[in-house]
């Protein structure tokens, strides 16, 4: 952890957010842009042009510059910003990568070959497919694989309290009661409806240069299908991703975003609920329904020694919250580009791994307070025992079925703005113009057993 970082995510939160340092580093977008650049490459010499067709071991050669080191990072990062042995400084970032394959393919047999390096090519074209294959490895790799986690560990909390009754309230106010289980269920049902959408999207990217026309492509070879290349090109980077990517062939320099953004609307729904989530739970923590287990050496307070504060749901609830302030500016900002294109997505491109690391940092949170929190069942059924009234809504229903006039309005009288026990419940079934057998139908009925088909709905598939 540096304590010299300005953003906790490289501080104090890195240990949460390293698995993501892969992807969305500057070393890793020059790793994603050096892939694409290779590939490229080696796509052309499969045509029938002036490039020869590249043998095994020089695909090999290509391939073994993805495997970058900190050292070559750093001279594509000197090639950039202020040169490299006879390269004069570029200020252009994709401009570098390409100097940096040709400076390592001169050494080789391709040393001819070098020039055909980004033929007809802008750098949106490397950009757009680097970022795309950056997004779906991080989903893949990272994200998924923690979203399941999190839902994993609801539906544990869903099959251990299925049936443990729990006063419901709505408006804050006591309600009909339900169970801690099937509560628990209406998350991890959401989040998996919602999860199983990422399938439904595959992200588009463009291969076909400077104004989304293959003008260069077409210039210099008429005669060749480049669009059934581009497709082709694309489809090769879908193996071993379960996020696929598609072709888009109607674009300007620019590819739209528009799929990154339905992506992004997925993780910022996730994320939504997962405030919901915690705050709930906070709620539920705050009103000691939920009691969190106490750590040797950890301290909830710096003056109060007997708290345990819910700081594991907070943190979380409060760095979602950040990620989906940075998503909802992706998705205003990154579809819109003047005419063909301007540069102002490039740097907001760059911050989509803060996104999702401020994500992961919040599942990682949340993940760490599910661990530390069991349900005190004795203060649920206490809080159930304290508030009878919530079966005035059973009463009047049933009374309703045998055609007792104003059910609803007799049990308002009783009940309303008042403190009643279950032996004034008692009182007023005993008084019922009813037979014996609905009385005792109607005295059976407690806050405990009245939860309705809570138990079944808790183990219902939710997609």
């Amino acid at each position: 952890m540096s304590l010299n970082s300005i953003s906790p995510i490289d501080g104090r939160y890195y240990k949460s957010t390293s698995n993501l340092v892969t992807f969305f580093s500057e070393k890793g977008l020059m790793r994603y842009r050096l892939t694409v650049e290779g590939e490229y490459l080696i796509a052309l010499s499969e045509l029938k042009i002036k490039l020869k067709k590249i043998s095994e071991k020089e695909k090999k050669i290509i391939r073994s510059l993805y495997n970058l080191s900190d050292n070559d990072a750093q001279i594509i990062s000197n090639i950039e910003i202020k040169g490299f042995k006879n390269i004069k400084a570029t200020d252009h970032d994709v401009k570098a990568i390409e100097y940096f394959i040709k400076e390592k393919l001169s050494k080789t047999s391709l040393k001819k070959d070098i020039e055909w390096i980004h033929f007809a090519l802008t750098s949106e074209d490397i950009n757009n497919i680097a970022y795309s294959l950056m997004i779906t490895d991080a989903l893949d790799e990272v994200i998924k694989p923690k979203i399941k986690e999190i839902i994993n560990e609801l539906n544990k909390l869903v099959k251990k309290y299925k049936d443990l009754p729990i006063l419901a309230r709505t408006h804050g106010q006591p309600a009909t009661p339900t169970t801690f289980g099937k509560e628990m269920k209406v998350f991890s049902a959401r989040l998996e409806k919602i999860f199983f959408s990422f399938s439904n999207i595959k992200i588009q990217t463009k291969l076909n240069g400077a104004s989304g026309n293959f003008n260069a492509h077409t210039i210099a070879y008429p005669k060749i299908n480049w669009i059934k290349f581009s497709k082709n090109f694309i489809q090769n980077f879908n193996k071993n991703r379960s996020q696929k990517l598609e072709v888009n062939l109607i674009t300007t320099q620019i590819e739209s975003h528009d799929s990154y953004i339905a992506i992004f609307d997925i993780l910022k729904r996730i994320n939504t609920i997962l405030i919901d989530f915690n705050q709930d739970m906070w709620r539920y923590i705050s009103d000691e329904w939920v009691v969190q287990k106490a750590i040797d050496g950890t301290v909830g307070s710096s003056t109060m020694p007997h708290k345990i504060n819910p700081i594991k749901f907070e943190n979380s609830e409060g760095n979602l919250g950040i990620a989906n302030s940075l998503f909802e500016f992706f998705g205003r900002k990154l579809p819109i580009s003047r005419l063909q294109r301007d540069l102002s997505d490039s740097t907001v491109e760059r911050n989509i791994g803060t996104a999702f690391a401020y994500s992961l940092i919040a599942y990682e949170y949340l993940l760490k307070g599910l661990s530390k929190i069991e349900v005190n069942e004795r203060k649920v059924y206490e809080i159930l025992n304290n508030h009878p009234e919530v079966i005035a809504e059973a009463i009047q229903t049933i009374l309703r079925r045998e055609g007792i006039v104003f059910p609803y309005e007799k049990l308002k009288t009783l009940t309303r703005g008042k403190k009643v026990t279950q032996e004034d419940f008692y009182y007023f079934i005993n008084n019922l113009p009813v037979t014996e057998k609905v009385k005792k139908e109607l005295i059976k009925i407690n806050s405990h057993n009245y939860t309705g088909l809570a138990s079944q709905i808790a183990l219902i598939k939710s997609y």
